[in-house]
């Protein structure tokens, strides 16, 4: 049958397109063998959690991690806390925050347009031509309202107003409401709000998604808790999805104390530094898909430093090495400082664009970030000392 040439472009146009997305696709399902891992991580990244109102995830957590944990609890401020072999003396606690930079409704104004306060550090320019969701009603699940943040069009801005960014109370979110009475029946003072959560895979084991801060980290250190061999564990392990890290460490020091480790390990993103105008001179040499970054410092304790670089090169996983001379913005800083002290380590996930919506991380580096600690932790002796 003689097909007319337009249509016989269009089919192998489509097909081209389908390959190209196969190709996508099955190079982003090899990452962790576990299909049910690779949707625990989809899932909670499409979870809200803005600090504050990390509920949503956390139930996530919950239900994923009991059938691999011999306790499970959740603390009164909202930590999840899942623990493996609990009676071993040694205390090993991992911790990764849940929760992600957000908003919260102010001011409905009599036109229904929502005026917002931060939860957490934003560049207000990123905000700009933001599809968003206000979480109505939260806690009570009245469901989320659609909505959108902008600005004027580009010729009406002043010179002034396309140099400079916006400051956050001159935002506004628009909901499409006829005005006050509908937005205030949308929405309530105290509602939180996220850009909007969607997971995308790239090429090369990339992948894009708000939230990567910090639920890359609640990722590994659950897919570590898996993977550790209990019969090889000699410690207890706590593996802690904490809340409120956005906001001043607020959960990784209530955790910390409740547990009272011997040693803890923040598990969190780090700037990667290979996209353009980035120093690396003044922020390291750090690289997607390279491996998960150990941390040195005055924040880390270096025989569990040492301990962590030994595992990874012991089984051959890929990893980089990063240096803080101060105390990082992580868990890690208050675990450090928990009671009378606590050999505190921090491994990192290299990200892209941190703090936007457009978060890229390697996939590959979280499984070896997993494995990594899965490792250090089945060879961590029942009787060590980490005095320095």
């Amino acid at each position: 049958m003689n097909l007319p040439r337009r249509f016989c472009l269009l089919v192998f146009g489509v097909g081209l397109a389908l390959a190209a997305w196969q190709q996508g696709t099955v190079a982003q399902d090899d990452w962790t063998q576990d299909p049910a891992s690779r949707e625990f991580f989809k899932k909670i990244l499409e979870a809200p959690s803005p600090s504050g109102y990390e509920t949503p995830v956390q139930e996530i957590v919950r239900e994923y991690i009991a059938p691999f944990a011999d306790q499970v609890k959740t603390d009164v401020h909202g930590n999840v806390i899942a623990v493996k072999n609990p009676e071993a003396p040694l205390r090993v606690m991992l911790a990764a925050h849940c929760d992600q930079i957000g908003l919260i409704v102010q001011h409905v104004d009599a036109e229904g347009f929502l005026y917002v306060q931060s939860i957490g550090g934003w560049d207000t320019q990123v905000l700009l031509g933001q599809r968003m969701t206000v979480w109505a009603g939260y806690p009570l699940g009245a469901g989320p309202v659609f909505g959108v943040i902008a600005r004027k069009p580009t010729h009406l801005l002043s010179g002034a107003e396309r140099r400079n960014a916006p400051d956050m109370k001159d935002l506004w979110l628009d909901v499409g409401a006829a005005g006050q009475e509908e937005a205030s029946q949308l929405v309530r003072i105290g509602d939180p709000v996220t850009v909007e959560l969607r997971f995308h895979a790239m090429r090369n084991h990339l992948a894009v998604s708000p939230a990567m801060d910090d639920k890359c980290g609640v990722w590994v250190i659950m897919e570590a808790l898996r993977r550790v061999d209990k019969s090889k564990l000699k410690c207890a392990l706590y593996a802690v999805s904490t809340v409120q890290e956005e906001v001043g460490l607020r959960g990784a020091t209530t955790s910390a104390f409740g547990i009272d480790p011997h040693v803890g390990i923040a598990v969190d993103v780090t700037h990667a530094s290979d996209c353009p105008t980035i120093d690396k001179k003044e922020n390291g040499d750090v690289r997607l898909g390279k491996g998960p970054v150990i941390y040195r410092g005055p924040n880390m304790n270096p025989k569990v430093v040492e301990r962590l670089v030994e595992a990874a090169e012991d089984h051959k996983i890929p990893y980089q090495l990063g240096a803080s001379g101060e105390a990082t913005p992580t868990d890690a800083n208050v675990i450090q400082i928990t009671r009378a002290g606590v050999a505190a380590a921090l491994v990192s996930i290299p990200n892209r664009y941190m703090h936007s919506p457009v978060e890229m991380i390697s996939l590959a580096d979280l499984d070896r970030a997993a494995e990594l600690l899965a490792r250090f932790l089945e060879n961590l002796p029942a009787e060590t000392d980490f005095t320095p």
